[in-house]
Order: C-alpha cells, then structure tokens, then sequence
C-alpha cells in the first residue's frame, strides 16, 4: 500500500504552453501509477493539504514548502532552493569584482569551486554590470546573452562587437535584471551539448548521460528537439563504471564538481530530480573548451524518458542499463509505432506540435 494519499501537480509562477501542461499532466498520471497512488489533478495554491502527498512541480519549488507538508526530496519531483536566483542560469557564473547589486543570498563562493567546470561569463544584476561584463568578454571574441529563465535556447543571442552589445542591452528591462538576472558567456563554435543527470523515486536512483538533439521551431529558428539517454541503476560512480567516450566522461565528471558544490555552497537545496547541460566545442581563439552551462532541478525536456525509463527499472529489478529518448517536432508527423506519443496537436503559439518518447536505441 502506497505511502501517499496522492499526487498532486504544483502550477507555476511562468507561462507554461498547452504541450507542457499536457505532458506533465501524463508525466504525473504515470508517477502516481508507480508511487500506487491516485493522481488528484492540480494544487490549489492556499489551500491545505492534509496526509502526506506526492507532488510535481511545474517549476523548481523557492522558498519554505512546508505548508505542502513536504519532509524531502522523496516527497517530490524536481527541487527545492532557498532563493530564486538558484533555480536560474545565473548561479552557473562569477558576479564582477564589484557588482552594483547581487541578489540576497548570493555566494562568489560556490563561482570559484566551479571556475574549472564552468565556461568563461559573468552573472549580472545590472545593466551596466552588464555592459562592463559584455566589454571584458568581448576581448576574447564573440559573447552570447542568456535571459536566465529562458529553456530551448529561446531568447539568447551571440553578440560580437560592443555596438552590437549596446544595442541588445538596450532591448532588456532594467527592473527585469535586477530582479532575476543576466547571464553573458563566451559563445562556443558548434558545440555538442551533453545531458548529465540523475533522479530518485519510489527508492530507486537512477543516473544517465545523454546529448540533446535541435529542431526548428515554426519560425524557423533552432530549438530544443529532444534528448537521447543512457541510463543506470545506481548513482554517478554506477554511470561511471560504463565505458564512456572521453568526452561523455569529461562532462559526467564536470557535472559531479558542479552538483557537489552546489550542495557544499547552498546545503539547503534538495532535489529528487537533477540535470545539467554541458557544452564542448571550439572558442574565439580554437581552443578546447567544455564547461556546465546550467542546471535543471525541476521536470524537464528529458524527464518523460527518465519516468518511462523509471517504470521499466521498476518492472524489471534485474535492468542495469536502458537507453531512452525524447523527440519534439513542429511539424504535423505522427509519433512512430514503437514510441509514446506525448502530445500531438497545434500548439498556439508554435503551430503543430509532435512529441513522444521511445524506449531502446532510437
């Protein structure tokens, strides 16, 4: 007999789009059945939730949560920080030596722990930290601006000369900035991005590397198309017994730096559900780079194969390793036979809209 009296989904503060909600709708329905408890729809802010529930939370989950009656992380998917700013981009970078303003809670601590698995940039509160941050990259060679909360790589743009960096700062809200901030990072020439993660359920942990995969939105610009898995029983030392290329390894390893300091730097953070994005490719100057860009302590674009790929591990207590994947197109193609479908309909932002999930070699 289950431990929960139910699973309940958690709205966030963003604007989700219909395809997201529908998703984690079937993404919780699914927990439930694995957690052997009903699935009772959505929280409803202010009200009180009496037993012990299981949630899943659109978003990283800020501040105090025990009004949801939330012991830890086995209570929930995805994470739990004390301040906003730990959710975002932004802690993936150094401030300035003397930022006009950092937001409460704000540790250079944890920026020098990662300053060897993070790429060159800053983390600004202040348009003109900004500019000052966006002039000093800039002498390396081209920059990109990362609005924080943005996902898919949606809102960033490269920036390559300092009129070019005037201008797209001058499109930013001030207000905005300060509030949640700015990230500027060296740009990479075609880079590979790596998926590194792991999560806890129903008392079993799985690890996994993956890469993610681009598409084009219905505007034509390239966005995240999905993410490709390899996942084990066990923790990070389980994925690391796996003959990795030396690549994956490198962004396992960069993934585990950044992940420990994180917990040494902000030890109230919890998470059931953790993944980070690693970036290799070519600088300005030809060189080698590799670095985390950011994490993601909350349902994510791989998290429908992480919970099939749960189910299957859960199933078959023998399973060591599966592969999964995640396919998103904007595009009117029907999911293959072999696949989940996920969400099939016309999105009204971005037109049609396929997205599904296969189990085994894709």
């Amino acid at each position: 007999m289950s431990t929960y009296h139910g699973l309940l989904l958690v709205p966030g503060t963003a604007q989700h789009m219909a395809h997201e909600r529908t998703v984690q709708r079937l993404l919780g329905e699914k927990l439930a059945t694995l957690l052997d408890c009903p699935f009772l729809g959505p929280y409803q802010p202010g009200t009180s939730v009496s037993g012990r529930h299981y949630f899943l939370p659109e978003d990283t989950l800020v501040g105090d949560v025990a009004a949801l009656g939330i012991e830890g992380p086995e209570d929930f998917f995805g994470g739990q920080v004390e301040h906003a700013f730990l959710a975002t981009k932004a802690i993936s970078h150094p401030a300035l030596d003397a930022p006009r303003h950092v937001p409460t809670g704000w540790s250079e601590g944890f920026a020098l722990q990662t300053d060897s698995v993070t790429l060159q940039g800053f983390s600004v509160f202040d348009l003109e930290d900004a500019a000052e941050a966006g002039q000093r990259l800039l002498r390396d060679g081209p920059i990109r601006l990362k609005p924080v909360d943005g996902t898919g790589g949606r809102g960033q743009q490269v920036v390559r000369s300092h009129p070019e960096l005037e201008h797209a700062l001058a499109a930013f809200d001030e207000q905005g900035v300060g509030q949640q901030g700015l990230v500027l990072e060296e740009d990479l020439q075609q880079p590979s991005t790596y998926s590194v993660g792991q999560i806890q359920v129903a008392g079993v942990t799985l690890s996994y590397h993956g890469t993610q995969q681009l598409t084009d939105d219905s505007h034509g610009h390239p966005v995240y198309g999905g993410s490709r898995l390899t996942l084990v029983r066990g923790d990070y030392l389980a994925l690391m017994t796996l003959d990795l290329p030396r690549a994956v390894r490198l962004a396992v390893q960069q993934a585990r730096i950044f992940e420990l300091a994180a917990l040494h730097v902000y030890p109230s953070i919890q998470a059931s559900r953790r993944n980070y994005d690693v970036a290799q490719g070519l600088n300005a100057r030809g060189q080698s780079c590799s670095g985390v860009l950011e994490q993601s302590w909350r349902v994510g674009g791989a998290s429908a194969a992480e919970i099939f790929a749960l189910e299957a591990f859960i199933k078959n207590p023998q399973l060591q390793t599966l592969q999964a994947s995640t396919h998103e197109y904007y595009r009117d193609v029907p999911p293959p036979p072999d696949s989940i479908c996920l969400y099939q309909g016309q999105d009204s932002e971005d037109g049609p809209l396929t997205k599904y999930v296969k189990l085994g070699p894709s």
